[in-house]
C-alpha cells in the first residue's frame, strides 16, 4: 500500500456547447471550465489525478468534444472521464482515443491505478435516455477487477447516483439498477468512496455500505427543489469541485472529501500574530 496520500480532484457535468453558445440560453460553460481548470492548475498540493464524471458535451456533437479538447488543453494533471447521459460514446472514444478503456466498444470502463489506490470509472450511460444503468457487461467486469486485486484499496465513479437525492426530477433518472451495484459493492471491503455527478450538488449519504457522494458542477447547479414546487429548474451558484483525499491508514486507508470553490476569495490570513497570539 502507498505510503503517502493520494488526492483525486472530480469536476462533473461540464456541458460544452459549440464555441460562442450558452447553455440554456444562460450559462457560458466553456468559460466556466475555463475557471475551473484554472483553479486546478494553481491547486496546491497538486491533485494527482482528476476524474470528469459525466455530461462532458450537451448536445452532444463532434464540435463540442473539439471545443472540450480545446478547453482541457491547459489543464497540467492527467485526467479520465467517463460518459453521462448527455454524451456519446463513440464521440467520446473518439475524442481520448488514448484511454484505457477496458473493451474495445461499448461502455467506456476504465481502471486506473495511482499509487496504491485503484479507481474504477464506470460507464453508467444510457444511449438517448437521462436515466443510468450498469449493463451486465460492466457489472462482470467490476466484480473481476475488484476480485483481482482484492488487497488493494479502491475508488468508484460513476455520473449517476445510485440513491435518491430528494429532488424530484432527477431520483426519477438516477442509476436504476443500483440494487445490482449494492450486490457487488457489499463483497469488496476495499471499495471505500463511490463518487457520482449528474445532480449538480454537493451530496452526501451512504449506499451499501459505503461513502457515496455527488460532485458539484462548475457552472449551474440544479434547483434544490425538495418538495416539487417547480418545474425542472436550474440555479446559478457558487462553483465548486471535489477533492477526495485518500489516506493509508488501517486495512484499506480512509477518504476525507473536500468542497473547493472555484473563483477568487479574501486570503488566506493568519489567525495569530508575530507574537503567537490569537489576532
Amino acid at each position: 500500500m502507498s505510503s503517502k496520500p493520494i488526492r483525486i480532484a472530480q469536476i462533473s457535468d461540464l456541458h460544452i456547447k459549440p464555441p460562442g453558445t450558452l447553455a440554456y440560453g444562460r450559462v457560458d460553460t466553456a468559460r466556466a471550465l475555463e475557471r475551473c481548470v484554472a483553479a486546478l492548475n494553481e491547486f496546491a498540493p497538486a491533485p494527482d489525478f482528476v476524474v470528469i464524471s459525466g455530461d462532458l458535451a450537451d448536445t452532444p456533437a463532434s464540435e463540442e468534444y473539439e471545443h472540450l479538447e480545446r478547453l482541457l488543453a491547459p489543464l497540467k494533471l492527467p485526467f479520465a472521464g467517463i460518459p453521462g447521459n448527455h454524451d456519446s460514446r463513440d464521440m467520446m472514444r473518439a475524442a481520448f482515443a488514448g484511454g484505457a478503456y477496458a473493451f474495445p466498444s461499448g461502455p467506456l470502463n476504465q481502471k486506473i491505478a495511482i499509487g496504491g489506490l485503484d479507481l474504477l470509472l464506470l460507464d453508467s450511460s444510457v444511449a438517448g435516455k437521462p436515466h443510468g444503468e450498469l449493463d451486465a457487461a460492466t457489472l462482470q467486469w467490476l466484480d473481476a477487477a475488484l476480485a483481482s486485486r482484492a488487497d488493494r484499496p479502491a475508488l468508484i465513479f460513476l455520473h449517476h447516483p445510485p440513491f435518491l437525492a430528494g429532488i424530484w426530477h432527477m431520483d426519477r433518472q438516477n442509476l436504476l439498477n443500483a440494487n445490482e451495484l449494492a450486490a457487488i459493492i457489499r463483497h469488496h471491503p476495499q471499495v471505500k468512496l463511490i463518487a457520482t455527478g449528474h445532480v449538480h450538488r454537493a451530496t452526501l449519504t451512504m449506499f451499501a455500505g459505503v461513502p457515496t457522494t455527488i460532485c458539484p458542477a462548475p457552472n449551474h447547479a440544479v434547483d434544490l427543489d425538495l418538495a416539487h414546487l417547480r418545474e425542472p429548474s436550474f440555479k446559478v451558484e457558487p462553483p465548486a469541485f471535489h477533492l477526495h483525499c485518500w489516506f493509508p491508514d488501517g486495512d484499506f486507508g480512509s477518504v476525507v472529501t473536500h468542497q473547493v470553490p472555484i473563483g477568487q476569495f479574501d486570503g488566506p490570513h493568519p489567525f495569530f500574530g508575530p507574537d503567537g497570539k490569537l489576532l
